[in-house]
């Protein structure tokens, strides 16, 4: 029997058999030839190339620079009107950074354009991993891309690229400022003081010890930030009062008493198994309110860290690394829940006293 039909292979037939390595999908359609540049053949040309991408390198070192003078010489929300209604820093820091990154950028074309080999490479494609050759033969490849971009003999070019794209490091620093100041020890310190009452968040009414049942929750804060004409504290305004309200604000939960295990030198820092305890999770900072109250536990429902409320707020689940801070409390002459002091360990995530621990 024949093996072709027509003149093409039979299945199964030897043809079959051909390595497809050996067989192109499609025919080489011819490439021009290759036209070198001036660069290419001409060593003064190259020097002077060289020296043009040296130099878009160090503009971007300068506009680095000017980032970083201009963030702390102008004034940010400078009212002086310089382009469209924006700010002298506005249109100062936004030229100067988008002036780093483009100066990088042309450089590298320029780089690759005159001082980088420029033939074509073509590459077939294959299936699943390469044979140990083809890797072989990529790392060689590899090997001599670097070795033709020039970046080894041309150390003008490599450390001023290197100078210019370590200056931008310089602007990514001196912006993470705006996220805020440090915490340093003001987290160690809140609004709480010796007598000061316990009121209901938002509202903020004083609140009695009788008025909470067994297994009540309630969402607190400092008196302080409720200023009346009879509680006498002074009105706090704009951002000291948002952070106040977010270092100050507690939980009250009420247990039967026996269900309580106190932590060392707190024995009476409940009232009547009323106990108080920062709202701020231990982990990341989350506000936590989710409470189980036949296990007193309480859920933080970022990253699910868990305490017992009964235990002095112990942690038994989750990341978080230490208790809640808890506030001694105490009752006025006229029943209402105060505060014994402020808290005797700072509040919030912990990761600030992880030297300590």
């Amino acid at each position: 029997m024949s093996d072709t039909h027509d003149g093409v292979p039979a299945v199964g037939s030897h043809a079959s058999a051909v390595p497809a390595t050996t067989q192109e999908p499609i025919a080489d359609p011819g490439l021009p030839p290759h036209v070198w540049r001036p660069t290419d053949v001409d060593d003064r040309l190259g020097k002077r190339a060289e020296r043009q991408i040296a130099t878009l390198f160090f503009l971007s070192m300068v506009c680095g620079v000017l980032f970083v003078i201009a963030y702390f010489s102008l004034e940010i929300g400078d009212s002086v009107d310089t382009f469209a209604g924006l700010g002298a820093s506005t249109v100062a820091l936004g030229l100067a950074l988008g002036g780093a990154l483009l100066f990088i950028g042309i450089g590298v074309i320029q780089w690759a354009r005159k001082l980088m080999a420029d033939h074509e490479i073509i590459e077939m494609r294959h299936p699943g991993r390469s044979s140990d050759d083809d890797r072989a033969a990529t790392l060689e490849a590899l090997d001599t891309g670097i070795m033709e971009s020039g970046i080894g003999r041309r150390p003008l070019v490599r450390n001023s690229l290197l100078g210019a794209v370590g200056l931008l490091g310089l602007p990514a620093v001196v912006l993470l400022r705006d996220l805020g100041p440090l915490p340093g020890d003001k987290l160690a310190q809140t609004i709480w003081k010796p007598g000061m009452r316990v009121v209901r968040d938002v509202v903020g009414t004083p609140i009695k010890a009788s008025e909470i049942e067994v297994g009540d929750l309630v969402n607190a804060a400092p008196e302080a930030l409720f200023p009346t004409e009879e509680n006498g504290y002074e009105e706090i305004e704009g951002v000291p009062l948002q952070v106040q309200k977010a270092k100050g604000a507690v939980i009250v939960v009420r247990m039967e008493p026996d269900d309580i295990v106190p932590g060392r030198g707190r024995d009476n820092w409940s009232v009547n198994g009323i106990l108080c305890y920062s709202k701020i999770c231990t982990h990341v900072g989350c506000p936590i309110s989710l409470y189980e109250r036949t296990t007193h536990h309480v859920l933080c429902p970022c990253h699910q860290s868990t305490f017992d409320l009964a235990d002095s707020a112990r942690v038994i689940f989750g990341p978080a690394a230490r208790p809640l801070p808890q506030l001694p409390l105490a009752v006025d002459d006229e029943g209402y829940l105060v505060a014994q002091s402020g808290f005797t360990e700072p509040i919030g995530a912990s990761y600030w006293e992880r030297e300590r621990q």
